[in-house]
């Protein structure tokens, strides 16, 4: 599918045989500006809208030369996607027969806006003496069904049921960092719906490295940069980064951009051998500075320059993000080899009836260093003590969190894992790490002795992952995130680094030495004097 660049390219229809062959031409009716109406904002005046003719934009034009069967679009904002999509759908539905076309949005506000600004608007637009042959049978607050074909269209949080021939998952990135619930039930519910012939379009911003549409995207993106042939069931991958947008530019004239800054164009100009120009650097400047307050890694999540820039970004509402960038920076994620003579500790997270993680830890002078991250989910005890053993490293104690104490049914008994650990280990040293009162203040704790941590990148890379993700629980109802951490398939490695912390809580305040040269780390005896030694 193709089409021009302008309104020049279809003149307005003079007679019904004109008409009649551009109503004819999908082509046409989508891309000609006759048929179809949208509204935009002024550009003289935010608060105030235009009504005009649609006419694709360079980057949806892009989009309808190379849509596959299965599409999957990672983007910057506002290109106009969910737009395109929604008057190609609506025309789908006016223009074939018993077809269900849906639209599925991150949140209600969102799917009400859709349907009533862009699907609704756009039918009701129609040249009259067009839209009385294309009557509606039912209108709902989320649904149009046409009378003279039984087509519907539909824009909803979720869709299940019945078979979709077009499906747009919008914003399929929020929809799995903020509502991992709803992200589960489109993949196995509203993706399942379309048929091998149906076309599904997912797009998005991205939203971290985490999530299926990260997933699906790297996917995509793999078997793009291969250059393999795509099967109907394969995801086309597209990107569009901000520079696509020929509207993002302004007058550089007050705009400071620094050295810095043009060092980071001048980057991606080699890498896109795209020609930024300098209204096109002010404009960017000028949107991190003022809309993105200088954030530099919400440019890249809203405004990517690179496929891989996109996924750069710390996600919002993640606890480690600066940590861990800081970590970066000063060079304390790289390679941490183990040191032979000394001995390794272990910190643990071991859940109840789903994933254990274990970091690896030696210090060498005043530097903490995890050299290893294991995990494994749905595994029993066996099963971990046999990895570590294989490293046929010299252990110190092995850090359990507080509930290893709490005895529950094992197999055929109830035992506590402590038990269990300690019958398959009886030569090693097992300590559990005291409760904490609040979540919070363990988390606290991490960030407060975060940059005194070393993290060997490709040992422990499984685990950096799951921190950078670690995040807090949304709040539906307030659209916020709340203090409390979402449990998921990052908690385990949080919690494990967290006993490290709690473990070492007792160093701020005492000033203990806790390295005991033959058997590792140990927490301090309670009876503490002020010099930190133990009597």
């Amino acid at each position: 599918m193709a089409c021009g660049d302008s309104l020049s390219q279809y003149p307005i229809p003079t007679c019904a045989a004109e008409w009649n062959a551009l109503l004819a031409d999908p082509v046409a009716r989508i891309c000609s500006g006759h048929l179809y109406k949208i509204i935009i904002k002024s550009p003289q005046r935010e608060s105030e809208h235009s009504v005009v003719p649609f006419v694709p934009n360079r980057a949806q034009r892009r989009l309808l030369k190379r849509l596959h069967n299965r599409n999957i679009i990672l983007k910057a904002r506002q290109l106009g996607f969910s737009t395109l999509i929604c008057i190609m759908w609506l025309d789908h539905a006016l223009f074939n027969p018993n077809q269900r076309c849906g639209i599925v949005a991150h949140d209600r506000d969102s799917a009400a806006v859709i349907f009533r600004d862009k699907v609704k608007f756009a039918y009701e637009n129609i040249p009259d003496e067009i839209r009385v042959t294309m009557p509606l049978h039912r209108e709902s607050a989320d649904e149009l069904l046409f009378g003279h074909n039984n087509s519907s269209i539909r824009v909803a949080t979720s869709m299940r049921s019945g078979t979709i021939n077009r499906l747009h998952v919008s914003e399929f990135g929020k929809i799995c960092a903020k509502y991992p619930d709803k992200a589960r039930e489109v993949v196995t519910g509203s993706l399942q719906a379309v048929p091998i012939d149906g076309i599904t379009i997912i797009e998005s911003t991205a939203e971290g490295q985490s999530g299926d549409f990260y997933k699906m995207t790297k996917r995509a993106q793999e078997l793009f940069e291969q250059n393999k042939t795509l099967t109907k069931r394969d995801y086309a991958f597209h990107f569009y980064a901000w520079h696509d947008n020929n509207e993002y530019e302004m007058d550089p004239q007050g705009v400071v951009i620094t050295p810095t800054d043009h060092e980071y164009f001048d980057k991606i100009e080699g890498e896109t051998s795209r020609k930024l120009s300098l209204r096109k650097r002010a404009w960017y400047i000028a949107t991190r500075e003022g809309e993105m307050i200088g954030d530099a890694e919400r440019m890249w999540q809203e405004y990517p320059s690179t496929p891989s820039e996109a996924f750069q970004q710390s996600m919002e509402g993640t606890f480690y993000a600066k940590q861990l960038a800081a970590a970066r920076k000063a060079g304390h994620i790289g390679n941490v080899p183990h040191v032979s003579n000394v001995p390794v500790n272990t910190f643990w997270d071991i859940g109840n009836r789903d994933g254990t993680g274990i970091w690896l830890h030696q210090q060498i002078g005043k530097e903490h260093r995890f050299i290893g991250y294991i995990e494994a989910w749905f595994e029993p005890y066996e099963y971990f003590i046999r990895a570590l053993t294989e490293t046929q490293y010299i252990f110190g104690r092995h850090y359990l969190p507080h509930d290893a104490l709490h005895k529950r049914q094992q197999e055929h008994r109830v035992a506590s894992p402590l038990e269990m650990l300690q019958e398959l280990a009886p030569q090693w040293r097992f300590e559990t790490v005291d409760r904490v009162q609040e979540i919070q203040h363990g988390i606290e704790r991490v960030r407060s002795i975060f940059s005194q941590l070393w993290f060997d990148e490709t040992n422990c890379k499984e685990g950096l992952a799951h921190l950078s993700m670690y995040r807090r629980e949304w709040n539906d109802r307030l659209g916020v995130w709340k203090d409390q951490p979402r449990h998921d398939e990052h908690s385990e490695a949080a919690d494990a680094l967290r006993q490290f912390a709690q473990a070492f809580e007792d160093v701020d305040r005492f000033g203990a030495v806790l390295m005991n040269p033959q058997y590792g780390l140990r927490r301090p005896s309670k009876r503490v004097r002020r010099t930190g030694m133990s009597i």
